[in-house]
């Protein structure tokens, strides 16, 4: 079985005032039946990491470089979000692709990066409205799955989640049945690329405008393995409940 994982991404929130509400979200769950993993901006890693010691909360990074150093001014290694205290790190966020114009391609060598200091990494991928109403959802995500993962991977190196571009932060969720059939073929595509072992054990998340009210619902289409969560993630009393809904589930 396939641990669930509410996993929070602050994007650029959060100063050292917000460590609160990490304390909170450990207090309120000290002994979760899932897996929870909050990403907080890079500049809080380190106190985070001391401030959710002991604790069941896991800390990832929001990017990293493919390389492992060199002349790349403000950007951050994989190694350097391991050495203060991440263990996980997101990548291929849509807000990446289409701020920063990453590709496929450079968010694979990303990934392999992030494998290779033993981060697991978190792929994002997912269409706009406007691919949506073309009709072309699993051309797009099927293309940036193959695409941003690299070849050789284990099941416990990488997270999928599925974040439609047109849901992130608008309030608009996809139906069950618009989840469910891109989750479906997710995993579909993981499993005759990777095989039985691996292509069952890399988890799938949905991601876009998850919140307590709708969180149940979603957790109960198959294949939904979880949340990536933006803006609810930065409030405990609303992150919580969603962890709730996700270890009922």
């Amino acid at each position: 079985m396939r641990r669930k994982l509410a996993a929070g991404n602050w994007k650029m929130n959060g100063t050292g005032a917000a460590l609160e509400a990490l304390k909170a979200i450990a207090n309120a769950h000290p002994d979760p039946a899932v897996d929870i993993l909050i990403c907080p901006p890079a500049t809080l890693l380190s106190r985070a990491a001391d401030t959710l010691s002991g604790s069941a909360v896991a800390l990832g990074g929001q990017d990293c470089h493919a390389e492992p150093s060199g002349a790349h001014t403000g950007d951050i290694s994989a190694a350097m979000l391991a050495d203060a205290g991440a263990s996980a790190v997101i990548l291929g966020h849509s807000e990446r692709r289409a701020d920063h114009g990453e590709t496929d391609a450079r968010i694979c060598a990303k990934t392999r990066a992030a494998i290779d200091a033993g981060l697991v990494a978190v792929v994002c991928i997912g269409e706009t409205l406007h691919q949506r109403e073309a009709g072309r959802t699993l051309e797009i995500v099927s293309g940036q799955l193959a695409g941003s993962l690299p070849d050789g991977i284990t099941g416990n190196e990488v997270v999928v989640a599925y974040e439609p571009v047109w849901a992130i932060g608008t309030g608009k969720v996809p139906t069950l049945e618009q989840i469910a059939e891109v989750h479906e073929a997710l995993r579909a595509q993981l499993l005759g690329r990777y095989g039985s072992e691996t292509g069952h054990a890399i988890r799938l998340l949905y991601g876009g405008s998850v919140k307590p009210a709708n969180a149940a619902e979603i957790f109960a289409v198959p294949n939904v393995d979880g949340a990536l969560v933006g803006g609810a993630s930065l409030v405990a009393a609303d992150f919580s409940p969603i962890v709730k809904a996700l270890e009922n589930a």
